[in-house]
């Protein structure tokens, strides 16, 4: 029974990547302080081959026994949350790498990390491939995270060639579903939200930004079938399918049969114009794509946004 270790285990991405391993056969070590995650995204497990552990990845690490995986996913992640906790961000990218890093090293265990699409910044190339070394501002609001898991990636690779530890990088696309916090931020959630609450739809910018948006069960597959293959350079998982954020909220006002008008606001600093993902390496390598249609996965985010929506703040 392979043992895994999952930083940010108590998140969005890593609860739903706990719930996958426990169905794989592993045993599961879930490590998280909290600053994002949430308890109540794992209270429905009770098997007991689930351990949890409350740490801060930016500190030292340590865990009994063996490992066979760890999977680094301890970060805030979206802009409001790495906005609001910019020192902690970093560190999670730096020490939290490093320590974790250091973790599979001594443990002789395979490292994988979750990256982002925003490694890419505000591309020059579209769809971005992993080849593509982007165009992100490093002293700008959003570098605390992009720089972070830039920095990530290179610390792993450097593990890799020059401790040999079996390493793996997934560049995460724009997620979304069940277990999103109503305040996350991001567009869907907010979206979501304002729908549902009768408040109008707030678009950044003209609205033609564009996102691919990918369902996270379609996600957690991707990260699995990464963390067991053999290939050790970056993987983009993501949704090819782009659309602009307009879009996106016009079919969310259609899947909630909401009458809220959609409002137009400034464009924040540094947001990406596009973002689309070339997952042929995905394909190739992992053969693996999304499966979950759009309007499956907003109904499914939907029903859980409804059992867990708040009063508007008035």
């Amino acid at each position: 029974m392979p043992r895994t270790l999952v930083t940010g285990g108590a998140g969005f991405v890593g609860s739903h990547f706990c719930d996958l391993l426990l169905e794989k056969g592993h045993e599961v070590v879930c490590l998280d302080n909290f600053i994002t995650g949430s308890r109540a995204n794992i209270a429905h497990i009770t098997d007991s081959r689930f351990e949890f552990i409350e740490h801060d990845v930016s500190q030292l690490i340590v865990i009994d026994g063996p490992l066979d995986y760890v999977v680094h996913m301890a970060s805030p992640a979206s802009p409001p949350d790495y906005y609001a906790h910019p020192i902690a961000t970093l560190k999670a990218g730096s020490y939290g790498t490093h320590h974790t890093l250091e973790l599979a090293k001594n443990k002789s265990a395979v490292f994988l990390i979750t990256s982002t699409s925003e490694v890419y910044g505000d591309p020059h190339e579209h769809p971005q491939p992993e080849t593509y070394w982007g165009n992100v501002n490093p002293i700008g609001p959003r570098s605390v995270y992009d720089e972070a898991k830039r920095y990530a990636e290179a610390l792993t690779m450097a593990y890799h060639r020059t401790h040999r530890v079996d390493t793996r990088i997934a560049r995460i696309f724009n997620t979304y579903g069940p277990r999103m916090r109503l305040n996350d931020g991001r567009a869907i959630p907010n979206f979501m939200h304002q729908a549902l609450n009768g408040l109008d739809l707030t678009v950044y910018g003209d609205g033609s930004q564009t996102r691919s948006f990918c369902y996270v069960s379609d996600l957690v597959d991707g990260i699995h079938r990464l963390l067991t293959s053999r290939v050790t350079e970056p993987v983009n998982i993501g949704n090819p399918e782009e659309m602009t954020l307009i879009e996106m909220a016009e079919k969310i006002l259609q899947v909630s049969g909401s009458q809220s008008k959609i409002v137009f606001k400034p464009l924040p600093e540094d947001d990406p114009r596009l973002r689309r993902p070339d997952i042929a390496r995905a394909r190739h390598h992992l053969k693996w794509e999304p499966r979950v249609d759009l309007e499956t996965g907003l109904r499914a985010t939907l029903d859980f946004f409804k059992q867990h929506m708040e009063s508007p703040k008035t």
